[in-house]
């Protein structure tokens, strides 16, 4: 039997990048899955069809985790398709590289919005319709240890989803319910990649004990861990995955 056999898993944001990653793994473990998307359609149905040509279920449903009411969706949905959700993984966010003289409102407002907020909403709907026994994951970044300069409105957001993590664990423990973070250092996604110049990549690479960026299949397999039976006993916590790099 799979370790995730029988199970429902939410994804946000899980259409590209470590999301999609994510949704893969946890579906190659067993688990039906939702894979959340807020305009990129196209490349969430690659994800589902891919899941189901290995033989697993999946579905994409369309929303925005900056919306409460989006994010009721995702259960809604999850729950007519699949029935009772087990695991939430809330991995949609958005990076910001500005100092912070120079970022607008507007754009603290959006990264403050998907990133805290997004995370927020899905914690909030979980307390009442994650099943016992069930499993939350949240995505942090190791940025939060590495004090970079043009970091700080990012930072605050991934500090405080660190912080909201290990809160909601203590709210969930009597329901057996597990509440963690993952904390990823610089990975070769799209968002990374594409919003880095040249000399910030070497710089980032040369930081890892190892040697390399990380790689979206360096994730899912942590997440898959973190889903399963086989931690059962930890919760509350942060784990960095990241090459040594913070």
């Amino acid at each position: 039997m799979k370790k995730l056999e029988n199970k429902t898993a939410i994804v946000t944001g899980g259409s590209r990048g470590i999301g999609a990653n994510i949704c893969t793994c946890l579906a190659a473990a067993g688990a039906k899955v939702v894979v959340n998307y807020a305009r990129n359609q196209e490349a969430a149905e690659k994800v589902v069809s891919q899941i189901v040509a290995d033989g697993g279920q999946a579905i994409a449903v369309a929303g925005d985790v900056a919306s409460a009411a989006d994010v009721k969706k995702l259960f809604d949905v999850a729950e007519e398709k699949f029935g009772q959700v087990d695991i939430l993984v809330n991995n949609a966010g958005v990076v910001h590289y500005k100092t912070m003289e120079v970022t607008t409102d507007e754009e603290f407002d959006r990264v403050m919005k998907v990133n805290v907020y997004g995370t927020f909403y899905g914690m909030r709907e979980a307390a009442s319709r994650l099943a016992d026994g069930g499993r939350v994951i949240n995505l942090s970044s190791s940025a939060v240890r590495m004090m970079l300069p043009t970091y700080g409105p990012y930072c605050a957001t991934k500090g405080a989803v660190e912080q909201m993590t290990r809160s909601f664990a203590k709210e969930m423990g009597s329901r057996g319910i597990t509440v963690n973070a993952v904390s990823p250092g610089p990975t070769e996604t799209e968002m990374f990649l594409g919003n880095s110049e040249s000399e910030k990549i070497e710089r980032m690479r040369n930081l890892a004990a190892l040697g390399r960026l990380g790689k979206v299949e360096d994730m899912g397999p942590v997440i898959v861990f973190l889903a399963s039976e086989d931690a059962g006993w930890i919760t509350g916590q942060v784990i960095p995955v990241n090459g040594g790099t913070a």
